[in-house]
């Protein structure tokens, strides 16, 4: 398989080229140059498979022979070593619960995924690359655990001070060992930016080799199309088209569900729930993409006001703006919608959703299900990791998970910055990286 980049001025790369890479050298996004659709048959009998098997079938494509069948499929089984509900939540509505992994964050599976495959790669050489990301609030834990240890990387990661909760801060600021935060004076777009240009800055590159986590890596966004293929295979028995409702960001966990659907399986639409942060709500009202500065809501990992990953969907659907609203609709909401959402949810289904998984469910609640549909909104975080807003807001104690006591005492360490040459000069210089 070969992997293209989405501004077309860069040369075609394997699957371990755009691993390593992350971002091609036109600054454009790499997207792989097929998708063949899995059998039917690989959905006529999803219920009699396991996870593994699932996901082996449907990542094989894009791997190719760069990591064998056995060595992939071990990857795997380290991978989703953990489980992925569907619990219902209304006769008609479900919610994907994506937060047993070790971070408690869908981020989980990409990251770990992302990591596993850089330690194949890097599993016969001495060099070392770094990883750089940013990240708005879970995808920092989740590649700091996923990569902690790993031979042959060092991990950066920027975050914007005070736009991640305590507990996703400390998730990425406690584990030592080769991974090192920087907190951004700025929002969540403006480290993503940092890093982007990073990318670019030869001073930077001809010293020191860098790939990113953030789903703009094609390791850490394809794999999240397995989700969707686990809630169809537990969802398959009820008989109804599928409506899928994602609390969407960057917007790469809802890409990959488009790809899981490219592949075959049979989806009625997909619905990109967003908060008010929503340049690609007005997009699909309007036609034109005109991204905005990020504002902050209590729905923090959704924050980021240009979605690197829409130019994916669009490609997806062939750059057809009327393809893509045949199947893919966006509806934004605000904080106080949110908490109404959260405390209806409780007091209907006594079910405590976390402010992300609360914008999924309006979502659903707006696109208004037929009888012969069932909605699953997707559960992407804890509520332990948003514990003072779900607090405050429902009244009740979030109980503390194990994965989380870990890390609560520890302490935090970062360096911060506030400007590009800052993040530049910490890459170049740093003793700790030489």
């Amino acid at each position: 398989m070969q992997f293209y980049s989405l501004n077309k001025n860069a040369p075609n790369v394997t699957y371990a080229e755009a691993v390593v890479k992350g971002l091609a050298p036109d600054r454009g996004l790499y997207f792989p140059e097929n998708i063949t659709p899995l059998p039917k048959s690989f959905f006529d009998n999803i219920e009699e498979m396991d996870n593994v098997d699932i996901a082996y079938q449907a990542i094989e494509q894009f791997v190719g022979d760069e990591i064998p069948e056995a060595d992939l499929k071990e990857i795997l089984a380290d991978v989703l070593s953990f489980d992925f509900p569907v619990v219902p939540i209304t006769d008609n509505i479900g919610t994907l619960e994506l937060f047993h992994g070790p971070t408690m964050a869908f981020k989980d599976v990409g990251a770990r995924f992302m990591a596993r495959c850089l330690g194949y790669f890097n599993k016969d050489n001495d060099g070392h690359v770094t990883v750089l990301v940013a990240t708005s609030g879970d995808t920092g834990g989740a590649v700091a655990r996923g990569f902690l240890g790993v031979k042959g990387v060092d991990v950066v990661i920027l975050y914007p001070n005070g736009k991640v909760s305590d507990i996703q801060e400390r998730q990425l600021t406690t584990l030592g060992q080769n991974i090192k935060a920087l907190r951004v004076d700025g929002v969540f777009d403006d480290c993503q930016d940092m890093v982007k240009s990073a990318f670019l800055d030869e001073e930077i590159t001809n010293v020191r080799p860098l790939t990113s986590a953030n789903s703009i890596n094609v390791a850490r966004w394809l794999p999240q199309l397995f989700y969707f293929l686990f809630a169809y295979k537990q969802t398959k028995k009820l008989g109804k088209e599928i409506v899928f409702s994602v609390p969407s960001g960057n917007f790469g966990n809802i890409c990959a569900g488009i790809v899981a659907h490219k592949l075959g399986m049979p989806v009625k639409h997909f619905i990109a729930s967003v908060n008010s942060n929503d340049t690609v709500v007005n997009y699909l009202n309007t036609g034109k993409y005109e991204p905005k500065p990020s504002v902050a809501t209590i729905s923090n990992a959704m924050d980021v006001g240009n979605p690197s990953n829409f130019i994916r969907i669009q490609q997806l659907f062939e750059n057809s703006f009327e393809d893509l609203k045949k199947d893919f609709s966006s509806l934004s909401y605000s904080d106080e919608q949110t908490k109404l959402a959260m405390k209806e949810i409780l007091s209907n289904s006594n079910y405590v959703a976390d402010p992300h998984g609360a914008v999924g469910y309006l979502g659903l609640k707006d696109y208004q299900l037929s009888e012969n549909e069932y909605g699953i909104f997707l559960e992407t975080a804890h509520p332990v990791k948003f514990g003072d807003i779900v607090e405050q807001t429902l009244n009740l104690k979030v109980a503390i998970p194990e994965q989380i006591k870990s890390v609560l005492y520890k302490e935090k360490e970062f360096k911060s910055i506030s400007k590009y040459e800052e993040l530049k000069s910490y890459l170049i210089k740093d003793k700790q990286y030489k």
